[in-house]
């Protein structure tokens, strides 16, 4: 058996196969390791549907491949994968169903994924054992279908040896080690013992360059032996198989299978199998298992059935297939299948760690094991994808998930598999968490949250005698109850002032004699002069942008950093691992994550200087705030009351204003005296929805939606922030890229009674030229507004273009970048 290999692949389910498949197509020397056999964790007993579309733009070309690439296997291998197009159709009760399978279709659209509408007529014609009455239509895709989940990962690993791969079963990991060169990986050789799998005493190492844990149910462990946090746990799913079905079998006859069949209200899918149907819901209560490790007897095991808990979803079948009355059951299931907090998997370097990469937490694995070893094989051989993998990213949760937290989210996530999935959509499990010290007082003042990384964030301000049931009646795919306020505050905040609690920002303090050498290389534009800032992006190495930074520089070598509230984890991995990397050339560099050490206030507006001189304290008052003492794009320590601010003269609106970085033990002494300095000038508190519409009218990027690891810094438009005169990370390989599509503000004649999300295509003569990132309602202008990528020769100022929206199409138009005050005269407003 070998010893040393480039790759080691811990993991021989679909997933862990795929990943093997691709890292030897790559031409990388790999092998794989399963303690059992392939396939005998989840993937044995999943359904193996294959669903082609997500409302995540990544997962949903991460299906897409793996369908793709499944019809083509047995022309590789020899072998048949057992995959049956039959189709999907997506059924739909009510109208608010039928609005999300629109904009389902538009992220289908922006990726290429073919699909059709259906009526209930179209419906009921084709498929004439679906009752179809109470049904508003359908969603259908006749490209995708289900496959056997043991065929195909059979298939991916035969294809796999046939590129190279070595694939050893029967074997435990059981430690990690890195030198600083390579993975030394302790292994045991599993043997059968009275029924169970346990480890011998024949024990050895792999040597491995590169490591990737694809480990299933064994995630806990897995993070255990690392030494890290992944939140993906198991969580019961319940399937039934009944008898074949009379009616069934004679309409088959004559005709081809139905297909996959979801109906999502009523929380299931149903498909054939052999005359008879076979029944998948997705129920409330379905609870966590194997929190922090599988049992050595758990095997390819079930668990007891709780048939009670999926009566509901039996009847509804029954329901919606009048003939399955009768039929009686023939096998049922209860597996567990891994969950993460949020239902995406975890794809990508592990934290904190080098060459370590998981690919754990697979709610879906079957559909997405050939495009994650497809694509997370680019990232490892390439350095990035083709698409921006980050909404996936491990890192994309702090240290401050625990096992609790990661177990009751993955509950409700399954639960919440069929429930309508609102772009505007706060789910409530473990909720309040992290929360700011001025949470009550929000709360209070009618602040409804959202959660990002954990903390409690207003989304907006409603009504104060609002129920505790308003933001989820809120919720639309059109404009829900919510709109009205946060329209209000971006006209306030445009008009008067505003006030935006920032807490969430990430902010890293990053000094040491060698932090400005570093930071220099570490990120594109010019460093700022002591008390100055500047916007700049650290890049990958493959020259896409990885994180965009206000550089706050405090003194000579002394850096404040601060970047987006969700990606805390992320920013500061890649922050720490490029330092050590470069500290022997630059000198030592010390980094400190400090965002749970300071509140952000950010107060905007033409009236917000106005305020802050009701409660700054200083020797001139009348000119601590102005231009000349504190201009824009500036940082000064000043004094607001007995609070010590360290003051930033920026503002993410567009306005004049300031954010205001404080102690956070003295957030809500300061927020008392913002709010009664504001009293008598028309101050308004602002939430996150507010201040997403009004960055759009400025033309500002954000990281997640115009910035990511698939476009670079001069493609998203931001040549100002570069500076070309000097060396930085990703320089050659951002020029080398060239400009393959263009960042764009538009301006949308739309529906009157919607805003796009930043999920829609754009057309030109009615061909897909580019895709919305963001979007929302413009008060400047009084419509929709949105950003986007657009091929390079369609992004002029003044190009007609078509959104889609509804399934109608929509007369858009490219406007100047900053559309409002272009010159940024009211943000430079002298006082």
């Amino acid at each position: 058996m070998k010893t040393h290999v480039k790759a080691l692949v811990v993991g021989g389910g679909a997933v862990g196969t795929g990943i093997a498949y691709h890292l030897a197509k790559a031409g990388w020397d790999t092998m794989l390791v399963e303690r059992d056999e392939l396939t005998s964790g989840s993937t044995w007993h999943a359904a193996g549907l294959l669903p082609l579309f997500n409302m995540s733009y990544a997962t949903t070309h991460i299906h897409k491949y793996s369908v793709d690439f499944y019809k083509g296997l047995e022309a590789e291998t020899g072998l048949n994968p057992g995959f049956y197009v039959v189709g999907n159709l997506r059924m739909a009760q009510t109208d608010a169903r039928m609005d999300e399978y629109m904009l389902y279709s538009s992220v289908a659209e922006t990726a290429g994924v073919y699909h059709e509408f259906l009526t209930p007529a179209q419906i009921k014609e084709r498929w004439p054992l679906v009752r179809t009455e109470d049904l508003k239509g359908a969603l259908y895709h006749p490209q995708d279908g289900y496959i056997n989940p043991a065929d195909v990962t059979q298939a991916m690993a035969k294809g796999a040896r046939q590129l190279g791969a070595t694939i050893e079963r029967r074997i435990q990991v059981n430690g990690y080690r890195w030198t600083g060169s390579e993975w030394i990986v302790t292994c045991a050789r599993m043997v059968e013992q009275g029924g169970n799998l346990v480890a011998s005493e024949e024990t050895f190492e792999i040597h491995a360059e590169h490591v990737v844990t694809a480990t299933g149910n064994h995630a806990q462990r897995t993070a255990r032996l690392l030494g890290i946090k992944i939140p993906a746990i198991p969580v019961e799913h319940q399937y039934i198989v009944t008898e074949p079905d009379p009616a069934l079998v004679e309409w088959r006859k004559t005709n081809p299978q139905h297909p996959v069949l979801r109906d999502a209200d009523a929380k299931w899918y149903v498909r054939e199998e052999r005359g008879g149907w076979i029944l998948g819901p997705y129920e409330r209560n379905a609870p966590a298992r194997f929190l922090y490790d599988v049992p050595q007897s758990f095997r390819a095991d079930l668990f007891p059935l709780d048939l009670e808990r999926i009566e509901e979803e039996y009847m509804s079948m029954i329901h919606r297939l009048p003939s399955s009355e009768t039929v009686g059951l023939k096998d049922d299931y209860n597996g567990p299948i891994c969950y993460t907090p949020d239902g995406n998997p975890l794809v990508g370097p592990a934290p904190g760690l080098r060459n370590m990469w998981l690919a754990e937490g697979f709610s879906f694995g079957i559909t997405a094991a050939g495009g994650t070893g497809y694509y997370l094989a680019q990232m490892m051989t390439e350095g990035e994808a083709e698409i921006d993998m980050a909404s996936l990213d491990p890192k994309r949760y702090g240290s401050w998930m625990t096992t609790e937290y990661a177990a009751r989210k993955n509950e409700e996530c399954y639960e919440h598999v069929f429930i309508l999935h609102h772009p505007d959509e706060e789910r409530e499990a473990c909720r309040p968490l992290r929360t700011a010290p001025v949470y009550d007082r929000q709360k209070a003042l009618g602040a409804q949250f959202g959660q990002v990384n954990g903390w409690e964030r207003p989304n907006y301000y409603g009504p104060l005698d609002a129920p505790s049931s308003f933001d989820h009646d809120s919720r639309s795919f059109r404009r829900g109850e919510w709109w009205q306020y946060a329209k209000a505050e971006a006209e306030a905040l445009r008009e008067t002032a505003g006030l935006i609690d920032a807490t969430a920002f990430t902010k890293h303090l990053v000094r040491g004699p060698g932090a400005t050498a570093f930071l220099d290389w570490f990120t594109c534009n010019k460093l700022p002069a002591v008390g100055r800032i500047n916007l700049t992006y650290a890049l990958t190495a493959t020259g896409t942008t990885r994180t965009e930074y206000t550089i706050v520089r405090f003194a000579e070598n002394e850096y404040y950093l601060v970047s987006a509230g969700a990606w805390t984890a992320y920013d500061a991995d890649y922050l720490k691992q490029c330092a050590a990397e470069k500290m022997a050339e630059f000198g030592w560099i010390d980094i400190h994550d400090v965002t749970t050490q300071y509140g952000v206030f950010a107060l905007a507006g033409p009236n917000s200087r106005a305020i802050l001189n009701e409660i700054v304290k200083d020797a001139d008052p009348a000119t601590v705030l102005s231009n000349k003492r504190f201009p824009w794009l500036s940082y000064r320590n000043i004094e607001l009351g007995m609070c010590p601010v360290r003051a930033i003269r920026v503002a993410y609106t567009g306005e004049l204003g300031w954010e205001l970085h404080h102690p956070i033990e003295m957030s809500a002494y300061l927020w008392d005296l913002l709010l009664k300095a504001g009293e008598k000038h028309g101050l308004k508190l602002v939430g996150a929805r507010a201040q997403n519409w009004l960055r759009q009218e400025k033309s500002y990027r954000a990281f997640g939606n115009e910035l990511g690891r698939d476009a670079t810094p001069m493609e998203a438009g931001l040549d100002r922030f570069i500076d070309l005169s000097k060396d930085f990370q990703g320089k050659q390989a951002m020029l080398d890229t060239g400009i393959r599509s263009k960042c764009v503000t538009v301006l949308i004649d739309g529906p009157a009674d919607a805003d796009p999300w930043g999920k829609e295509a754009l057309l030109h003569d009615g061909e897909k030229i580019g895709r919305l990132t963001s979007g929302g309602w413009s008060v400047a202008f009084g419509k929709q507004i949105g950003m986007g990528y657009v091929r390079a020769d369609l992004a002029e100022v003044g190009q007609k273009l078509k959104i889609r929206m509804f399934r109608e199409l929509f007369d858009v138009t490219v406007v100047e970048d900053s559309p409002f005050d272009p010159s940024n005269a009211r943000i430079r407003k002298d006082g």
